[in-house]
């Protein structure tokens, strides 16, 4: 039997980095096969270098991020700025999914601070959805697929949502073991420390990185460093009970009982 396979989707090189990293690598050490894409190539991410300087930079570092992180690299699909939904890109990420059948996507949360994050979500949960309709052609052509899977978003960059508002987990997951590899992998896009500091202010955007990993850390009131995750709906993907992050991760899921209640009272 095969391993299962857990698939991280973000909008922009050292996306999956900053949100995601950690979970995937533990998922990885609960005996998963590890998948990592970046819809856009990072075309946008400079204040010095042309567009075909930094797209083959920053597809390198990505490269070097996803061996530190143990996973198998997909090639991005278009530029910074053109991810929409349109007609092609779901048919182009649905047949990623449909070739390697994930049990677990990983994806941005579905409002962020800039629509390629919110845009690339929506693409990713889209994708999950046509895996098994027959009459989606894929780009590449892939055969459809049957396999249940589960969607789990990242909390936002920033842990807030565009109009300002806390964005809490439903789940929490422990990465203080993995941190450190964390920032190694996230430590390859190296051209993004210049870009960081002059777009967005970010005096380094390691500390950036460990100092929201030890907020969300702090707001689960048990890890030191957490990354959050909320389960989607199961209707069209999996069963209605089906978490198997938390079957794998095992005790370094904590489950917010807080945010499952306020779920059932519309709340959260």
């Amino acid at each position: 039997m095969s391993n299962p396979v857990a698939l991280a989707v973000a909008a922009h090189p050292d996306d999956i980095e900053f949100m995601m990293a950690g979970t995937l690598m533990l998922l990885g050490e609960a005996g998963y096969d590890l998948h990592y894409m970046n819809i856009a190539n990072g075309s946008m991410g400079t204040a010095t270098y042309d567009r075909d300087e930094i797209i083959a930079m920053r597809t390198d570092e990505a490269r070097r991020a996803a061996e530190t992180l143990g996973a198998t690299f997909h090639e991005p699909l278009v530029d910074d700025l053109d991810i929409y939904y349109d007609r092609e890109l779901p048919r182009k990420v649905c047949a990623v999914i449909r070739a390697i059948k994930p049990k677990i996507v990983l994806v941005q949360p579905p409002l962020d601070y800039m629509e390629d994050h919110t845009n690339a979500c929506r693409l990713a949960v889209s994708a999950a959805f046509f895996r098994g309709m027959k009459n989606f052609v894929t780009d590449p052509p892939q055969a459809p697929i049957a396999d249940p899977v589960t969607l789990y978003h990242a909390l936002p960059y920033g842990l807030h949502d565009p109009m300002r508002k806390r964005v809490w987990p439903g789940q929490y997951v422990d990465i203080s073991s993995v941190v450190d590899r964390k920032r190694e992998a996230l430590a390859c896009h190296t051209s993004q420390k210049e870009w960081l500091d002059v777009s967005q202010g970010m005096d380094s955007y390691l500390i950036t990185m460990e100092e929201m990993s030890r907020e969300v850390g702090t707001m689960s009131g048990e890890f030191e460093y957490a990354e959050g995750w909320r389960r989607h709906l199961h209707l069209g993907f999996c069963g209605p009970k089906d978490d198997p992050l938390t079957d794998a991760l095992g005790d370094k899921v904590l489950i917010s009982q807080a945010y499952e209640d306020a779920l059932e009272k519309g709340g959260v």
